[in-house]
């Protein structure tokens, strides 16, 4: 190991002395990603032009000349042609001209090129002759009859007008409180829900209960409707089957009006492997977009592996984020599949129980540049804009800034915490549970890297496994969700459902994501079209009557989501410093702590109810219960009145009435 003075030693080794033995591979990140950010400013002056190849690649309009400009690398293709309804498919009509860094481009009149137009450009090589989509084209759409694919004349530069006060919002980056959804499931119909739809019905719900920031799935163009948009094939394309450019303008407009951001799932880790549809092969070359051979294909997901190596798929990659942020303005983007990016091994079957994993185990130094890169460029576009990382492995750094050794995410997900609720549910009786483990598995995380808690993924919402309502409440949920109809199954499944998320959200960490309809303990599941399921969209949608019945309890748990999430917002949880113990009885299955000069306390036991709870308070003075799961229009049985002043003794403690499976939250007043 080299012997490095402390002020060159990177600021996440000074932070974890764990990492010590690491540092030297740490302070490589650093000069790997100084190393190529200064081969791309050699090349393009800046990462910022660097990254605007859409603008030059692709079908791009010219108001000077009046035509369209359509360029393609294809560096080891023979010949392409541009062939559409413009020229009735003929495929000798309009041939690209190849230039010497092995784009190929050509120039098309406006009176003979139209926006609307269907195109696709066909490519001879090494494969043979074959009709492609363009791989920056802006717009794909599929033939109602045939379902075949094609890329669509589109010019971005025309067709909507953002309001005048439309800016990207920095609230997400304080501390987000996120809801994440679908827009082909959001509506009650039995089909695809559109961008409009969702803008004006879904869009005031979400403002409603009180969410900052929406995440987006499946935006990206994918030929699979039920691969939920995570086998893309068109990386600059909303999916035309929820609309138009302009209609997921006016639903990200719309929502900046309401003060929400919108975060977009950027599926940057890999690619569908469709040869009619994507970029497989698309050269012929076998190895432009994707590594050749076997490191270029995903075996669990059967899809194809980018080569973060090659400046031109690094230019493709960052052009795509520049493009999404001042095209669609976009306020970030949870980046899917980073495990899978960062290890050679993509995680598969793997613990990752040493710190040799992280650092001297099958890292893709290419991939990890590519996120370095993109969190960069991401945070030059927009200072205030939200990226998040969804990684399961645990990387020492991943969000912390690129000079101390990071990777640069601002937030990463919490995915131990719903995989541990859904064992707990399935494995252990309520009298088993011990809030030991509870207390460890939502505050273990890594110093200074933020976390978004959730406590159920919408990989649980999928058909084959089974939501957090669900798994408490099952088919009782069919028969005894009326308001008065008392069942000691239901009772259980409300009152956990809130303290589950209650605790989740205040304990587990910066920032808090809920799954769209589980807010209310949406009693089904997810089933996209299918042969299996006779391509039903019965179970790809959300049953919004059911929130909304005044006879039925699902009420009681979308009032509570509202409430809580106020707390979270009005009393800065999120953004506060951690959480401090104040009190652990494994006995009574009490857990209690303080957050930002709150008490939070969380009585777990399944029927124990304590007289005269007795625990240490926040100084001397007055206390009052301002938030309590068990409140009846909450679906609980009112047995706190939350009217009563609790002085504290002169030991500095306090004393409540605390039921069983009851949360409350008390302030100093």
């Amino acid at each position: 190991m080299t012997n490095m003075s402390k002020k060159h030693i990177p600021k996440i080794v000074q932070d974890d002395p764990w990492l010590t033995p690491y540092q030297d591979e740490i302070a490589n990140r650093i000069s790997r990603f100084n190393s190529i950010k200064k081969s791309i400013t050699e090349q393009s002056k800046s990462l910022k032009s660097f990254a605007y190849a859409y603008k030059t690649l692709g079908i791009n309009f010219n108001k000077k000349d009046n035509g369209w400009y359509y360029r393609e690398w294809a560096p080891e293709a023979k010949s392409l042609a541009l062939i559409g309804d413009f020229n009735h498919w003929d495929r000798s009509a309009h041939q690209l001209t190849r230039r010497s860094d092995g784009i190929w481009e050509i120039f098309v009149p406006a009176h003979q090129l139209k926006e609307g137009d269907l195109v696709k450009v066909h490519i001879v090589s090494n494969n043979g002759s074959h009709d492609r989509i363009p791989a920056y084209i802006f717009r794909v759409v599929q033939d109602e009859v045939s379902h075949d694919f094609a890329g669509q004349v589109w010019d971005l530069n025309r067709g909507y007008q953002w309001s005048e006060t439309d800016k990207a919002l920095s609230i997400a980056r304080e501390s987000p409180i996120i809801y994440e959804a679908h827009v082909g499931m959001a509506q009650e119909k039995e089909g695809v829900g559109t961008f409009n739809e969702f803008t004006d019905l879904v869009l005031p719900r979400i403002f409603e209960l009180g969410y900052n920031t929406i995440q987006l799935m499946a935006i990206q163009e994918h030929p699979y409707y039920g691969s939920f948009g995570y086998h893309v094939s068109n990386f600059f394309c909303v999916s035309s089957r929820f609309g138009t450019p302009e209609d997921f303008k006016r639903l990200v407009d719309t929502a900046h009006k309401m003060g929400i951001a919108i975060i977009i799932d950027l599926v940057h880790s890999h690619a569908v492997k469709n040869f009619s549809e994507g970029l497989n092969d698309f050269d012929g070359s076998g190895h432009q977009y994707f590594h050749e051979g076997g490191r270029g294909y995903h075996s669990q997901w059967d899809s194809k592996l980018f080569d973060y190596g090659k400046m031109e798929v690094l230019e493709f990659l960052l052009s795509n984020i520049r493009f999404w942020i001042e095209e669609y303005h976009v306020d970030g983007f949870r980046f899917d599949g980073i495990t899978s990016m960062l290890y050679h091994h993509h995680g598969d079957f793997m613990d990752f129980d040493h710190y040799d994993k992280y650092f001297l185990s099958g890292v893709d130094w290419d991939a990890l540049k590519y996120l370095q890169l993109a969190n960069d460029l991401v945070h030059q576009l927009n200072k205030d804009a939200l990226t998040i990382a969804e990684d399961m492995s645990g990387m020492p750094g991943l969000c912390r800034e690129i000079k101390d050794g990071g990777i640069g995410f601002n937030y990463r997900l919490g995915m131990g915490i719903p995989d541990f609720w859904i064992k707990y549910l399935k494995e252990k009786r309520d009298e088993d549970w011990n809030i030991h483990e509870l207390w460890s598995v939502m505050t273990n995380r890594r110093y200074s890297e933020k976390t978004v808690a959730y406590a159920e993924s919408h990989d649980q919402a999928i058909v084959g496994d089974k939501t957090i309502a669900f798994w408490l409440m099952d088919k009782e949920m069919y028969f005894h969700m009326q308001t008065g109809d008392q069942n000691v199954v239901i009772d259980r499944g409300i009152a956990l459902h809130k303290m589950i998320r209650l605790f989740t959200a205040s304990l587990g960490g910066e920032a808090y994501l809920n799954f769209i309809g589980n807010e209310f303990g949406h009693p089904e599941w997810i089933d996209f079209p299918r042969e299996g399921n006779n391509w039903s969209f019965r179970y790809a949608r959300r049953q919004w009557s059911l929130a909304d019945n005044e006879n039925l309890k699902y009420k009681f748990l979308h009032l509570f989501d509202k409430r809580m999430v106020a707390l979270l917002k009005d009393y800065r949880i999120l953004s506060a410093l951690g959480p401090r113990q104040l009190n652990m009885d494994e006995f009574n299955k009490v857990i209690i702590f303080e957050r930002n000069n709150l008490i939070f306390v969380f009585n777990f036991h399944p029927d124990r109810s304590i007289m005269d709870y007795r625990f240490p308070a926040l100084g001397k003075g007055n206390y009052k219960v301002i938030f309590c799961t068990d409140d009846a229009e909450l679906g609980g049985f009112a047995r706190v009145d939350t009217s009563i002043i609790y002085p504290s003794f002169s030991d500095d403690t306090l004393s409540i009435y605390l039921p069983n499976r009851t949360a409350l939250v008390l302030q100093k007043q």
